[in-house]
């Protein structure tokens, strides 16, 4: 970046603890405000940390554990910690709902100038009750105290807007670009026992309720069943999670072909050599997978849910969150019919190409970053 619109201000990133998309796009972005001349700083979960070496990109690190659901005992410990972090900083951006909570919170006491951005990657989880009640007050509350809301998809900005924040904006999150892989299609193929012609399927994601890997176990049942895919498909999951042994249960009692991989940095190889992708979450913003996915050249089976119809448009096949019988006719129709496939692929790496880069994500921040410092007293520009 050529110009250093940030030079000698100082930024705090924070986040709560994340194993995947949240941790990815702060990584990415760290670089580009170091070289807008901007002393970096993230706050988050030491594991957080070990898990995405933000310091190797230029950062600061402090640890502040803020968990991923709420713990008042713990939150009260974060908030003290991050209060103490934000001295001189200018601009504090949170990742998410539970680290904006904190945030907003630490700013509050800190008695800090630092104007607070949030940025909304993910929609409240589904359900009920008292916890239901509790995080939507402190969405409302959140969203309230920032400057400005930044939302990864249009249903969040509209949330957002309906809870009363004062500024908010789209701000579609970009995947970083993925490595080379590492291996040649046959190679995967050899590793996970795959012969002759026998599909694969790939879904990557973490073991959590909200990706809806039990209807994915449901789809695979119906599609096993299915005439028309013989042998059927080997699926393998890239992810770990709170829900692996319950998963391993399923697939182990009810003999599917599906294969729990655990967390991988191989992804760009899996994609290489993959027949399909399949993403079956109750909700997504911007998901890093299925834009991975179209950039490596794989058909896509998503669900049609959050921001994936306005990312995707009619280069994937869309499907209703939930529905296992329509996700399996989904992932059999693009499996049997080449001609198909090809036309997704097609569609895919040309929808692909007409997206935000890493670099326009970021020149977006330092763009933000530098408005809002140009907003505080003269004293702190």
């Amino acid at each position: 970046m050529a110009e250093q619109l940030l030079l000698g201000h100082r930024v705090t990133e924070v986040l709560a603890t994340s194993t995947g998309g949240v941790g990815t796009h702060v990584r990415s972005v760290v670089p580009a405000l170091v070289s807008a001349g901007a002393h970096v700083q993230v706050c988050g979960p030491r594991a957080t940390d070990e898990l995405f070496a933000f310091s190797d990109r230029g950062a600061a690190f402090t640890p502040v554990e803020i968990s991923a659901g709420l713990a008042p005992a713990a939150d009260a410990r974060a908030v003290s910690a991050l209060r103490g972090a934000l001295a001189g900083t200018d601009v504090v951006h949170a990742h998410g709902l539970r680290a904006g909570l904190v945030a907003a919170a630490a700013r509050r006491l800190a008695a800090s100038p630092a104007r607070l951005v949030l940025t909304l990657h993910n929609a409240l989880p589904d359900g009920g009750g008292l916890r239901r009640r509790v995080m939507e007050r402190a969405e409302r509350a959140t969203v309230r105290a920032a400057d400005v809301v930044l939302a990864a998809s249009t249903d969040l900005a509209e949330n957002a807007r309906r809870l009363g924040a004062r500024d908010v904006r789209l701000a579609p999150v970009a995947a970083p670009p993925l490595p080379p892989a590492a291996r040649t299609r046959t190679e995967v193929r050899e590793e996970l026992g795959l012969v002759d012609d026998r599909a694969l399927v790939v879904a990557v994601g973490r073991l959590h309720p909200q990706k809806g890997y039990d209807v994915l176990l449901d789809a695979v049942a119906r599609w096993s069943a299915d005439q028309r895919l013989r042998p059927a498909p080997l699926v393998v999951v890239a992810g770990d999670g709170p829900l692996h042994d319950e998963l391993a249960a399923r697939i182990r009692d009810e003999l599917l072909p599906v294969t729990l991989l655990g967390r991988r940095d191989d992804v760009a190889d899996l994609l290489g050599a993959a027949d399909l992708c399949v993403l079956p979450s109750r909700w997504e913003a911007r998901s890093l997978t299925a834009q991975e996915a179209l950039r490596t050249g794989v058909p896509l089976v998503a669900t049609e849910v959050g921001g994936l119809p306005e990312l995707l448009g009619d280069s994937a096949e869309l499907v209703p969150a939930g529905d296992a019988a329509a996700l399996a006719e989904a992932v059999v129709r693009v499996l049997c019919d080449s001609a198909h496939a090809v036309e997704l692929t097609e569609r895919g790496q040309r929808r692909a190409a007409g997206w935000p880069d890493e670099a326009a994500t970021a020149a977006h921040l330092v763009d933000l970053y530098r408005e809002l410092i140009d907003a505080l007293p003269r004293s702190r520009r």
